[in-house]
């Protein structure tokens, strides 16, 4: 199982689990980011964070260790 962290530039990817807990996987979940939606990765700045995406149609930032929370197929 890959995270969000791990996809390249470009390619779209479905949520299939969240592993953080509490507070952290609440915040995620606010952003719209749960099961099965898709995720499209914009863009990876030079050293990995920031990671730009599109969810449900709006754009987010996410942290490097939010996106590792997200694990994706």
């Amino acid at each position: 199982m890959k995270t969000l962290r791990e996809v390249p530039c470009g390619q779209t990817v479905r949520v299939s689990r969240l592993t953080g807990e509490g507070p952290v996987r609440r915040r995620i979940m606010d952003m719209g980011i749960t099961r099965g939606v898709e995720i499209y990765v914009r863009k990876v700045a030079p050293l990995g964070d920031p990671v730009e995406v599109t969810v449900r149609g709006y754009e987010l930032s996410l942290r490097k260790a939010d996106a590792e929370m997200i694990q994706v197929e």
